[in-house]
């Protein structure tokens, strides 16, 4: 059967005509904060301490919007007669928030977990100038950086629980055997330790 002419117009002014009739939702931004999904990408916080500087995030940003400035330290030796060792040290650590596309691979590549999303989206500028922050300012938002989401119970643990623990539970193994043994000699107080 062939269409009615006109029906697709008839129908888009019904839908049209429902939408005025109903309450509008409008939700007044600086007076009401909005609800943010749990996985917002905001601006980037840096966990200063986990950062060793192997500047893996600024190779890796397409925008080269990442900076960083180090010097070497030397430390002295843990032990006596020990060599001593060297390690970066973080001078600066600045994110230009002009150039970032958000992309999130800076996130991803540092295997220290020093950068993180942090759902704050209100840090406009007047002068495009004042969007690099520096470290000082991304340390900031680390602290509004939302607690990772529980895992799924159902979820099969880490590797990296799973290799902790059976390293524990041998070496609890280890200790109760090394404990029975002592135990076992001490009740057999006339026979000497064949060791």
């Amino acid at each position: 059967m062939a269409p009615v002419p006109g029906s697709g117009l008839a129908k888009g002014l019904a839908v049209t005509l429902r939408t005025m009739t109903r309450k509008t939702v409008t939700e007044q931004y600086p007076d009401a904060q909005p609800e943010l999904p749990p996985r917002t990408r905001g601006v980037i916080g840096l966990f200063e301490e986990n950062c060793t500087v192997c500047m893996l995030c600024a190779r890796e940003c397409p925008d080269w919007c990442i900076y960083i400035d180090s010097h070497k330290e030397t430390v002295p030796a843990a032990t006596p007669g020990g060599r001593y060792r060297s390690r970066n040290v973080l001078d600066r650590f600045a994110i230009d928030f002009a150039l970032c596309m958000y992309c999130g691979i800076c996130i991803e590549v540092c295997p220290f977990d020093a950068l993180f999303w942090s759902p704050e989206f209100e840090y406009a500028e007047t002068d495009i100038r004042d969007l690099t922050h520096e470290r000082d300012k991304l340390r900031e938002w680390m602290w509004t950086v939302p607690a990772p989401p529980a895992l799924d119970p159902g979820a099969e643990e880490p590797k990296e629980l799973a290799a902790a623990r059976k390293a524990a539970d041998k070496l609890a193994a280890q200790q109760q055997q090394q404990q029975q043994q002592q135990q076992q000699r001490t009740d057999r107080p006339g026979q000497e330790d064949p060791s």
